[in-house]
């Protein structure tokens, strides 16, 4: 009996471990995806989200973070400096004017509510500058990700005990997440069709996958049954990950989404489920 506690106690630090691993390796892959999606766009002549003098202090800053974390150096301070980084730097971007995505990524304004200088039937076309869901509910996510590992979860040896204030912001920070994905399902055409592709049961089985979103944002958002909640959101993300967002060719050649910024939404899952499994592992 206690050898098989023993064995389950190093299979749960293990995954927890590997977790964490993906949660602070995560800003190396922002930062080369970022990178190539702005050599992609130089080839359009299109701006990158941030301006150039000011993406180069993002990424240095996000790779200072990124560095200190792997190695365990004041792991929940730098933690905590990666979410602020990640904040500030897509605020930044959003208030810019420079985000290069389509209009079925947004969130549609109210009709009657034209942009600056338009017709109210402009507005139906073209949206307005609200937030985009599948870029900015992963980024809220992964925010929430480090607020979590800054609270002292995902730690081995833990010398401090853990700030529970942290942990249950950032559990609300994924709960948001999670309620973004409901709402494409019902709302976005395109991630309906992507997970149609896929799904056995069709509509129906849509709508399941609808409610089971829903009820896991409402175990984050409220703190019960987090760590079960966690554990049902790391079976799922994988498969999210590999017959979803890695549909490059629904994405990319069908949608028209850029293929490195599909890399980078693919790199955030994962950074997702590195969280959720510190969350199902350490919850």
């Amino acid at each position: 009996m206690a050898a098989g506690r023993g064995w389950r106690r190093r299979a749960l630090r293990l995954l927890t471990a590997g977790g964490g691993v993906l949660l602070t390796r995560f800003p190396f892959w922002h930062c080369f995806s970022g990178l190539l999606l702005c050599a992609e766009r130089a080839d359009l002549r299109r701006k990158p989200d941030i301006p150039v003098p000011y993406l180069y202090v993002d990424m240095g800053v996000a790779v200072l973070c990124a560095s200190f974390m792997s190695f365990g150096v004041k792991r929940r301070w730098f933690a905590l400096g990666a979410a602020l980084q990640l904040a500030v730097a897509t605020y930044a971007a959003h208030v810019g004017g420079h985000v290069h995505y389509g209009d079925w990524l947004k969130v549609r304004a109210p009709l009657g509510t034209p942009p600056e200088g338009g017709s109210p039937s402009a507005t139906a076309l073209t949206g307005t500058a609200a937030p985009q869901v599948r870029m900015y509910s992963r980024t809220i996510a992964i925010i929430g990700g480090f607020l979590i590992l800054a609270s002292g979860a995902g730690e081995l040896y833990r010398q401090k005990p853990r700030s529970r204030s942290l942990q249950s912001t950032g559990q609300v920070f994924l709960g948001i997440y999670l309620i973004c994905q409901a709402y494409s399902l019902q709302h976005s055409a395109e991630d309906r069709l992507a997970y149609l592709d896929h799904l056995l049961g069709g509509e129906l089985a849509l709508q399941l996958l609808f409610l089971l979103y829903g009820l896991l944002a409402l175990a984050f958002l409220s703190g019960y049954y987090v760590r079960t909640a966690a554990q049902v959101l790391a079976v799922l993300l994988p498969l999210a990950i590999l017959l979803i967002d890695g549909n490059l060719g629904y994405w990319h050649a069908l949608r028209r989404v850029e293929f490195w910024n599909q890399m980078k939404l693919i790199g955030q899952n994962v950074g997702i489920f590195g969280a959720v499994v510190i969350l199902a592992t350490d919850g």
